[in-house]
């Protein structure tokens, strides 16, 4: 009788600790599954987006002509024929690239100061083209290359290689940078993905991302912008797991082998 009794407490603590697991799993299932409702969403619309040039970006500028020796005094680099290496041609910018200042300007050889905050990379290749063009001769026609060589994001929190990411080609969105990151922890909560922005007068600005819902797809804050912080929140598994006293964790995983082993033994001495 004993045993009979051992073994039907047994079993039914195995089926409640069973049924609590799939409840949890499912739970889990649901909060881990991306995109949920794109069946009902429209994600067809087109979205432009261009990054816009910031105080404090850093950017490359190159100016090309017909006749290399017209476009030297634009040049901060300047290719020397004789070793192929690139040397120094002024001292308007860093080793990296022309600084943008807090009002937004850089000083470019020959022109001088020029606003550039507020455009993109095209828009301040036109400018500075019009720029140059009184310098030069009717039939040169410069071709001016503007690249943001500062371009990055930071990815914090529940993801599988945080850290900062460089964006070469000046366009990321939120999907490439947590596939940049290894993607998102099963311990990652996916509907409450913070992104901290800062606008061009330095103040931030805070916006919750939901990578459950379609409708990310549309957001406008689906394409990042440089310097943009996102971090992915702890689920409350991972907190209470952080939580748990490692002693408790212990003797959880004794008491769970001691009901296995009994189990074991009614089997054996049924």
């Amino acid at each position: 009788m004993l045993f009979k009794a051992m073994k039907k407490i047994i079993s039914l603590a195995v089926a409640a600790l069973a049924i609590i697991l799939s409840l949890g799993s499912c739970n889990n299932a649901k909060q881990v599954v991306y995109w949920q409702n794109i069946d009902s969403v429209n994600i067809s619309k087109p979205m432009q987006w261009d990054a816009k040039i910031m105080p404090k970006d850093i950017l490359s500028i190159v100016v090309r002509t017909v006749t290399s020796e017209v476009a030297q005094p634009f040049n901060f680099y300047q290719q020397n024929s004789n070793t192929g290496t690139s040397i120094t041609g002024n001292t308007y910018q860093t080793n990296q690239g022309y600084l943008v200042d807090n009002d937004g300007n850089i000083q470019f050889p020959v022109i001088g100061t020029v606003h550039v905050a507020g455009l993109t990379t095209h828009e301040c290749e036109e400018m500075l083209k019009a720029k140059i063009a009184p310098y030069l001769a009717k039939t040169e026609n410069p071709v001016v290359q503007v690249r943001m060589s500062s371009y990055h994001i930071t990815v914090m929190g529940e993801v599988a290689s945080p850290g900062v990411k460089s964006v070469p080609q000046e366009k990321m969105n939120i999907v490439e940078a947590l596939a940049e990151s290894g993607d998102m922890t099963l311990y990652g909560k996916r509907n409450n993905i913070l992104l901290i922005r800062e606008n061009a007068q330095g103040q931030k600005e805070v916006h919750r991302l939901n990578m459950n819902d379609a409708n990310i797809f549309n957001s406008p804050y689906y394409y990042l912008q440089q310097n943009d912080i996102i971090y992915v929140q702890p689920n409350k598994l991972r907190t209470n797991t952080a939580s748990t006293n490692p002693s408790v964790s212990y003797i959880f995983g004794i008491v769970s082998f001691a009901a296995s082993m009994a189990s074991l033994v009614v089997n054996i001495l049924k």
